[in-house]
C-alpha cells in the first residue's frame, strides 16, 4: 500500500473513532468512504474535512479536529499535528514514512506498482480510426495518442485491454474507388503508396461528381461489394491492405501500440446490421419516420424542442453510422466481454455517441456493470487560433507535421552535440521531436483546444516533453558519475537518516504523490494528470539537485540522496513510457 493510502486509512479511522466515542454521534461508519478526504490533501497540507463534517454531525469544528488530533498522537506516518483556524488539522508526513516510500519506488518491475480500486474491467478502447485510401491528418493525432496512453495505463493497472481501430473501410466511397480502379485498368496487385491512393480517391471523387453514368456504376460496385463479388472484394482488400501499411508507418513513428490485429473496420459489422434492426424491432424500439427506421430516445430534442430521431436504417434501406456503432457495441459486450467501452473521438461527435449509448442501453446491450464512455477531445489550432490547416485550407497531413517536429528537434540537437554522427543525432531527434508533439498534446486537458507551437514544444525548458527527457538524462548522468566514484548505488539508506534540506523533503513528497496520478488517469480518462505529476517531480528534482550535493555528500545522507535520484529516474522513465514517449540517455 502506498504512503498516502496509509495516511488516508489512519485519518478515516481517527475520524470514525472521534465521531463515535467522543462526540457520541450514531452511525459513524457512514464516514468511512467520505469524499471530504482526498489523498492530495495529505502532504504537508491542512486536512480540511472538519468544517464540513462538523456541520453535518452538529458539533463545533475545533472540537472534532481536536478529537482527531488526539487519536493520531501515536501515528508513525504523521507528525506536527495541530488544530488551527476554525477547525483545520495541520499535519506533516514523517521523514521515516517518506524514506520508506522512496525506497519502495525502487522495488518491483515498475515504480507505478499501484493497483486499481475495485474489480478489473474488460476495456475496449476505440481510437485512431483513419479512413482507407486517405492520408491521416492532424485530426487523427489526438485520438491516436490519447487512446494509446489509456491502453497503457489501464493495462498497467491490471485491466484487460482490447484495442480497436475502427477504420473507415465500407460504403459508397469504396464503390467509387473500385469503379475508378476498373476504369483505369489498375488491378489489386498494383503497389499503391498512400500518395497514389490519395490521388486515386481525388480522381474518383471528381469522376463521381461529374459523370452520372460513372456514379451509377460506382453504386453498382457497392452492391457487388456487399454481396461478396470476388472482383469487388479483391480490389477492396487491396485498398485496405495498402492503406494499413501506411497506417502502420505512422503508428511506428508515433510509437503507439496499434497493429493490424486491432483493426475492426466498419465492414466487420456489415453482416450484423440486419439482425440489429430485427432485434430492435422485436423490442419495440424502432419507429418509422419519413420512410426511415428510427429510435426516439428520452432527453434528445432538436433546437425547436422536437424529438430527435436516431436513424438506424435510412429510407433507401441503407445503414449509417448509428447502425454500425450499435452493432459494434452489441458485439463488444456479447462476444468480447466488455464491461467498459471507451470511444476516443472528437467533441463534435458527443451528441451522436450519447444517442448511440442511450439506444444500446434501451436495447439491453449495455446493462448494469457495463458502460460506454465518450473520451472527447478538442482541436489542434494554428497560430491564428483556428483549426490547424495548410495555407490552401486543407487539413495538415499528420506525417508532415511529425516530420517537421523531428526536423526541428534535429536542429536543436545538432547545436548541442556537434560531435555526434548523423545516425546518432537522427535517433535522438526522432525521440525528442515525436515526444515533444505527444507531450504537448497530452499535457493539456483533452477537452480543450490547444495551439500547435513547435518552438515551444521542442524546448528543453518549461512544461515540455524534452524538459522531462532532459531531466531524466541528467539524473542518469549523475548516477553514472557516482558509480565512477565507486559509490554503491544500491546501498540501503541507514536507519534513522532523515532529510537535511527542504528540497529533499519536497522531492520525496512529489514522489509519494505520483503513483496516484495513474488512478486519476484511469478514473477520469485524463492523461494530463500524469503529465503534470511528472513535471512536478522533475521540477522538485531540479531544486533538490541545486541545494543537495549527491556525490560529495557524507555517508548516510549520500545513500538517501542516491535513493532519491534513483527513484526519480525510475518514475520519469516509467512515466514517459506510459505516455508512449522514449527516454534517451542524452539529448
Amino acid at each position: 500500500m502506498a504512503l498516502l493510502d496509509d495516511v488516508e486509512t489512519e485519518l478515516r479511522a481517527a475520524i470514525a473513532s472521534a465521531v463515535t466515542d467522543t462526540l457520541t454521534v450514531p452511525s459513524a461508519d457512514q464516514f468511512d468512504d467520505d469524499p471530504l478526504l482526498r489523498r492530495s490533501d495529505f502532504a504537508d497540507l491542512q486536512a480540511n474535512f472538519a468544517l464540513a463534517l462538523a456541520r453535518r454531525v452538529g458539533v463545533p469544528p475545533r472540537d472534532l479536529a481536536a478529537a482527531v488530533v488526539d487519536r493520531l498522537a501515536a501515528s508513525t506516518t504523521m507528525r506536527d499535528l495541530e488544530v488551527s483556524g476554525p477547525g483545520f488539522v495541520n499535519l506533516s508526513l514523517t521523514d521515516s514514512a517518506l524514506v520508506t516510500e522512496v525506497t519502495a519506488l525502487l522495488g518491483g518491475p515498475s515504480p507505478f506498482t499501484l493497483t486499481a480500486d475495485g474489480a478489473r474491467d474488460v476495456v475496449v478502447i476505440d481510437y485512431s480510426a483513419p479512413n482507407v485510401a486517405k492520408q491521416m491528418h492532424v485530426g487523427h493525432l489526438r485520438s491516436t495518442i490519447i487512446g494509446d496512453v489509456l491502453c497503457r495505463v489501464l493495462d498497467h493497472l491490471g485491466h484487460t485491454v482490447i484495442r480497436r481501430n475502427h477504420i473507415g473501410d465500407w460504403g459508397t466511397p469504396f464503390g467509387m474507388l473500385i469503379a475508378q480502379l476498373v476504369d483505369e485498368g489498375i488491378d489489386g496487385d498494383a503497389d499503391l503508396d498512400i500518395a497514389a491512393l490519395t490521388d486515386l480517391y481525388q480522381r474518383a471523387r471528381a469522376h463521381f461528381d461529374g459523370d452520372a453514368d460513372f456514379a451509377e456504376t460506382a453504386r453498382g460496385w457497392v452492391v457487388k461489394l456487399q454481396a461478396g463479388d470476388p472482383t469487388a472484394r479483391s480490389l477492396w482488400q487491396a485498398l485496405v491492405r495498402q492503406s494499413a501499411r501506411y497506417f502502420n508507418e505512422v503508428y511506428d513513428l508515433l510509437d503507439v501500440l496499434l497493429t493490424d490485429d486491432d483493426i475492426r473496420g466498419e465492414s466487420a459489422y456489415d453482416d450484423d446490421l440486419d439482425d440489429v434492426v430485427e432485434e430492435l424491432q422485436r423490442l419495440g424500439l424502432l419507429v418509422e419516420h419519413e420512410g426511415a427506421l428510427c429510435m426516439f430516445l428520452d432527453g434528445f430534442t432538436n433546437r425547436d424542442g422536437e424529438p430527435l430521431p436516431l436513424i438506424v436504417r435510412k429510407s433507401d434501406g441503407g445503414y449509417g453510422y448509428a447502425a454500425t456503432d450499435l452493432a459494434a457495441i452489441r458485439r463488444r459486450v456479447r462476444e468480447e466481454g466488455a464491461t467498459r467501452i471507451l470511444y476516443v473521438v472528437g467533441l463534435p461527435q458527443h451528441l451522436h455517441l450519447s444517442m448511440v449509448f442511450a439506444a444500446a442501453t434501451a436495447a439491453g446491450w449495455l446493462a448494469e456493470g457495463q458502460r460506454a464512455e465518450h473520451v472527447a477531445f478538442g482541436s489542434v489550432l494554428g497560430d491564428d487560433g483556428k483549426i490547424l490547416r495548410t495555407r490552401a485550407g486543407a487539413p495538415v497531413r499528420l506525417i508532415e507535421l511529425l516530420s517537421s517536429a523531428v526536423e526541428r528537434a534535429d536542429h536543436e540537437v545538432a547545436i548541442r552535440h556537434e560531435d555526434w554522427d548523423d545516425a546518432q543525432r537522427a535517433e535522438i531527434a526522432r525521440a525528442v521531436g515525436i515526444g515533444a508533439v505527444k507531450f504537448a498534446d497530452l499535457a493539456n486537458d483533452r477537452r480543450n483546444d490547444y495551439r500547435f507551437d513547435l518552438d515551444r514544444m521542442v524546448a528543453t525548458v518549461g512544461a515540455t516533453g524534452p524538459y522531462l527527457q532532459y531531466a531524466r538524462a541528467r539524473i542518469s548522468s549523475i548516477l553514472n558519475r557516482a558509480n565512477d566514484h565507486g559509490i554503491d548505488l544500491t546501498a540501503a539508506v541507514p536507519d534513522g537518516v532523515g532529510f537535511e534540506t527542504e528540497s529533499e523533503r519536497a522531492l520525496a513528497l512529489e514522489l509519494s504523490h505520483i503513483r496516484h496520478a495513474l488512478l486519476d488517469v484511469a478514473d477520469n480518462l485524463e492523461p494530463h494528470h500524469l503529465c503534470r505529476g511528472l513535471l512536478d517531480v522533475a521540477a522538485a528534482f531540479s531544486a533538490f539537485y541545486e541545494h543537495s550535493p549527491v556525490v560529495k555528500a557524507d555517508s548516510g545522507i549520500r545513500e538517501l540522496r542516491i535513493a532519491l535520484c534513483r527513484a526519480t529516474e525510475r518514475v520519469l522513465t516509467s512515466g514517459l513510457e506510459l505516455l508512449g514517449i522514449r527516454s534517451p540517455d542524452e539529448i
